[in-house]
């Protein structure tokens, strides 16, 4: 099952007037798929989009909730539960310069790419 998480700033109301047209894009490139909206920066006190306010959504959540319910449906098992682990020290991790060029080349042609027939971005 294809998923994604549509994701808004609580401190621009800019963004979540954005939310329709990015779902009505996702879901015209991937029909059937799973959305969940999430608003980020909810701790910080410049909230500009109140939690009434929201109604593009069917539920609130809290921040693993939304992770949560994707796993369920896509896991087809509705009580699968998360279950914390120990926080372990991340990798160090050393970037191949090369390797990177190599993918924001690939990056840059993709962006080059028409979209199909029929798409309009004033839909």
């Amino acid at each position: 099952m294809v998923s994604a998480i549509i994701m808004f700033d609580v401190t621009s109301r800019l963004t979540y007037k954005n939310v329709p047209t990015w779902h009505r894009d996702i879901s015209w490139v991937c029909e059937n798929i799973l959305v969940v909206l999430c608003g980020n920066k909810v701790n910080v006190k410049n909230r500009q989009v109140k939690a009434k306010s929201v109604t593009y959504h069917r539920k609130e959540y809290y921040f693993e909730k939304p992770f949560l319910y994707l796993a369920r449906k896509i896991a087809g098992n509705m009580d699968l539960k998360f279950v914390e682990e120990i926080a372990l020290v991340p990798a160090d991790v050393t970037i191949d310069v090369a390797a990177q060029q190599k993918i924001d080349k690939e990056i840059e042609l993709a962006a080059a790419i028409p979209l199909p027939d029929g798409y309009d971005d004033n839909m």
